[in-house]
């Protein structure tokens, strides 16, 4: 049997996702004071029992859901002996969660992936104002349609529309100027998608108007030590295997504006041998695209203490 990690991206965040983690484990408990410290403020406060809105902040959210991430993996390791350099295949995560996988398998200290994703939410904040930007979910499209949508959108309304996300199992999501976005919904409505709309976000991500946060991450991480993870990690702008050091640093900063390309990631995953799936962190979204994804592999979920209690790898 053949596993891979995977770390979920924005959008799982919650109020007091971690708290169970952080009360049952020492090990998970010293991953959110890392975290803190290397902030230099109480982000776990805020994820145990602060505002909503203010989690909801990309700045915020990301570095908080890599905290999560991270000490679900800490209380996997202390408590059932976890050894993800002998226990996992590949390691991947959807956008923000690629840096909980390098943290996770090594390659980046927790301290370093905290202050990168603090850089990363803010700059990508900040390279569209509120307003200007939008992304829209195509429940129902095929790859190919949804190319076909943006690229019409975009030619109609001479802005930027690309598609964002493939999430698999005909979730696509398409991302850019509003007005284009807004236009790419009217044309997939007209080409039979069965449902079109807006997401609720504060940004553009994954399209050429975060070109300028891009700029910012690869400053960033040309300054960041990174070192080879323990296992492969399965790159979201190339759905293939990467170990390199440098290459892994250019595909983080391609990262910001290139397609998250999951359905192929998982997929060739899959292809390679692994039939499950253990979602690391908060939620059970990427967990339930599995069965969209990768026909007849298992999923599991490791995110509160009752999942670290009953784990196992077996069969």
């Amino acid at each position: 049997m053949a596993v891979a990690f995977i770390f979920p991206g924005q959008g799982s965040q919650a109020i007091g996702m971690g708290k169970g983690l952080f009360d049952a484990y020492p090990a998970s408990a010293q991953i959110f004071e890392e975290v803190d410290e290397a902030l230099g403020e109480k982000l776990s406060e805020l994820i145990f029992s602060g505002d909503p809105a203010q989690l909801q902040l990309t700045a915020n959210a990301q570095p908080a859901l890599m905290a999560v991430s991270l000490a679900a993996l800490r209380a996997l390791e202390s408590e059932k002996g976890v050894v993800l350099a002998r226990d996992a295949k590949f390691v991947a995560g959807h956008s923000l969660g690629e840096y909980s996988a390098l943290a996770a398998a090594g390659a980046l200290k927790i301290s370093d992936a905290a202050r990168l994703l603090r850089l990363r939410g803010k700059a990508m904040q900040a390279a569209v104002k509120v307003g200007e930007g939008a992304m829209a979910a195509l429940i129902g499209a095929e790859p190919e349609l949804a190319l076909k949508i943006a690229g019409e959108a975009a030619a109609a309304s001479g802005a930027t529309c690309e598609v964002a996300n493939d999430n698999g199992g005909g979730q696509i999501v398409v991302s850019g100027a509003k007005g284009a976005v807004e236009l790419a919904i009217e044309i997939a409505k007209a080409n039979g998608v069965k449902r079109a709309l807006l997401l609720p976000v504060s940004a553009p991500f994954h399209c050429a108007l975060m070109q300028p946060a891009a700029d910012a991450m690869r400053d960033a991480l040309a300054a960041t030590e990174i070192r080879p993870p323990v296992v492969d990690l399965v790159a979201n702008v190339t759905a293939g295997p990467v170990r390199d050091p440098d290459e892994i640093r250019n595909l983080l900063v391609a990262q910001v504006c290139g397609k998250v390309r999951w359905r192929e990631s998982m997929g060739f995953m899959h292809d390679n041998g692994v039939n499950l799936f253990v979602e690391i962190g908060a939620g059970k979204v990427l967990a339930g695209l599995v069965k969209r994804t990768a026909e007849g592999a298992r999923s599991l979920n490791v995110g509160i203490p009752a999942e670290v209690d009953s784990f196992q790898l077996t069969a």
